[in-house]
């Protein structure tokens, strides 16, 4: 197959940040993107429905000069002080899909994350009533905690006790990197799904460490072994509607990554549906790749399919070094590497 079109994908976990690198973030994806889910954890979290406006506003304003734009989905960051009010005005909002959870602690910007998860069991029997989807960052944050233990550990201490109290609240486990959370996905109910991102189906914590310690590749949940990454291939090329596209794109500028404490993201925006069109390809899976990226996302959130298409061709082409980030500059995934999709604007 030399091309393939697609009904036009959505992201369904990206980060956009703010300020002077929003317009870049932006128009990598308005590339080929139709709608992208937005997280919420800017240095002041989006927190409720009024500061989810204004971030909107903030995004369409990014986009204006863009030959075509992609609609954003808006995210409120979950606190222990989120109040019910709160999420039933989100739950009554055009342009809220969902709560994000991130344990404090657990990734960028996480510091005014929830301490208590038990304690805000009365917040999550309002989200299922309102029918509001929970997002969830899955790790624990103990530091005695083996980092590569982290995502286990909290499907084993805190999700299962959450689907059980709520067996029906729509719950996505974001960014799944370990076979434990495929099995758990599978095992759930339909009201339970998992995001992929394409940095965990290519590369795995070997690749942290090829030649040195390579920075770029720190990502938070991390890089796992090779084991859980075939796992992860396997649940994506499945056809299962429970898994679908979520980038985790995230923009960081050089100096914040090569930095004495590195921070964690990596940056896919500019091509990630090209990096899961040559994963699929690898595994002879090109038919699998519309429901992955196109259909099993909007489903699980009920929205209505996108009515466009994209086209990929099987060209070869150089990933730049690296890429503008506002006054900065960033490393993106596969930096000089060759790509063999690319996608074409018709």
């Amino acid at each position: 197959m030399e091309n393939l079109t697609i009904r036009r994908p959505d992201d369904w976990h990206v980060h956009l940040r703010e300020g002077t690198v929003l317009k870049d973030a932006c128009r990598d994806l308005s590339r080929y993107i139709g709608r992208a889910v937005v997280m919420p954890n800017l240095s002041k979290p989006v927190t409720n429905l009024t500061l989810a406006k204004e971030y909107y506003n903030d995004i369409k304003a990014a986009m204006e000069l863009f030959p075509r734009q992609f609609t954003p989905l808006m995210t409120l960051y979950l606190t222990d002080k989120t109040s019910s009010q709160e999420i039933i005005e989100a739950a009554r909002s055009e342009i809220i899909c969902g709560i994000k959870l991130y344990p404090s602690g657990a990734t960028t910007n996480s510091q005014s994350g929830v301490v208590d998860i038990s304690a805000l069991f009365p917040i999550f029997e309002v989200m299922q009533r309102e029918k509001l989807n929970l997002m969830i960052h899955g790790e624990v944050t103990d530091s005695e905690i083996d980092p590569f233990d982290k995502e286990k550990l909290f499907i084993d201490r805190h999700l299962a006790a959450i689907t059980k109290e709520f067996p029906d609240l729509k719950i996505t486990l974001e960014h799944i990197t370990t076979k434990d959370a495929v099995q758990f996905i599978l095992d759930a109910g339909d009201n339970i799904a998992s995001t992929i991102t394409p940095h965990h189906l290519i590369y795995n914590r070997s690749d942290l460490f090829r030649g040195g310690i390579r920075p770029h590749l720190y990502c938070l949940p991390i890089l796992k072994r090779s084991t859980h990454q075939t796992a992860l291939i396997e649940a994506a090329i499945s056809g299962n509607p429970k898994f679908f596209l979520g980038s985790d794109s995230a923009p960081h500028d050089i100096h914040s990554k090569e930095s004495a404490c590195g921070c964690a993201g990596i940056y896919s925006a500019h091509a990630s549906l090209e990096f899961y069109t040559h994963v699929f390809d690898q595994m002879n899976a090109l038919d699998k790749l519309e429901g992955f990226a196109s259909e099993f996302g909007a489903r699980f959130y009920g929205l209505q399919k996108n009515s466009d298409s994209v086209t990929l061709i099987r060209e070869e082409w150089e990933i730049a070094e690296k890429l503008p980030l506002g006054a900065d500059w960033l490393i993106p995934m596969m930096s000089k590497e060759i790509v063999e999709w690319k996608v074409i604007n018709k």
